[in-house]
């Protein structure tokens, strides 16, 4: 693997509180000098992502819906999905209700994500299950509730977690899907062993804050 084929599966993040300006800085000047597929920030720094990517329209703009615990209520999901495309966002990765999962009210979590990604106006919506809290049966049965809703991707993770991506819970997810979605590794992936294991199983997106990202970049440089 070379690295524009691991930045072209790879969106690129700066998304915990602890971010700085300087790092969301870096993160666009690292999707913009390798082409990343997507470069993420946190919703009240879209507006600048949005003017340092604003000459690479190939690296797409991410925002982040209900970070990191996917408890805000749909309304304010729905409110925060419009703003983050007026903004500029076209790639949104939402954070299904972790609470309902575990109790669960699959059929909340739907309607939650359906009117999410109906909000969304055509624009790519990545559904995140945030395996670290699920069981096997809840991580099933929230893709097939994000599948149902209309989410192009399931997701492991938000980051924010002790563990995200696993090649147990990739594989699940990918053979729970059965191409019906993409799955997306996130959280954790800190090798190009993991990374090519995961591809290897059918993920077909990954997740990667910039420092990992710079570490698999010095790896394959």
């Amino acid at each position: 693997m070379d690295i524009a084929t691991m930045a072209g599966l790879t969106d690129l993040s700066s998304v915990r509180a602890n971010h700085t300006v300087q790092e969301i800085r870096e993160t666009a000047e690292l999707a913009k000098r390798h082409g990343f597929a997507c470069a993420f920030a946190l919703p009240a720094h879209i507006p600048l992502l949005v003017d340092l990517l604003r000459d690479r329209p190939d690296v797409k703009i991410g925002g982040t819906i209900g970070f990191p615990d996917g408890s805000a209520t749909t309304r304010g999901k729905v409110a925060e999905a419009r703003e983050l495309v007026e903004m500029g966002a076209n790639e949104l990765d939402v954070v299904a209700n972790i609470t309902w999962l575990r109790s669960g009210m699959f059929e909340r979590v739907e309607e939650d994500l359906r009117a999410v990604i109906a909000a969304a106006g055509g624009n790519l919506v990545k559904v995140i299950l945030e395996c670290h809290y699920l069981d096997d049966p809840q991580i099933v049965a929230g893709c097939e509730a994000a599948i149902n809703a209309g989410a192009a991707f399931v997701k492991t993770g938000t980051g924010w977690t002790p563990t995200g991506a696993t090649l147990h819970n990739t594989k699940l997810l990918v053979e729970t899907a059965k191409g019906r979605c993409k799955v997306k590794a996130s959280g954790g992936i800190r090798d190009l062993e993991t990374f090519e294991a995961m591809r290897a199983i059918g993920v077909e997106r990954f997740g990667l804050g910039v420092r990992s990202a710079i570490e698999l970049l010095n790896s394959l440089a």
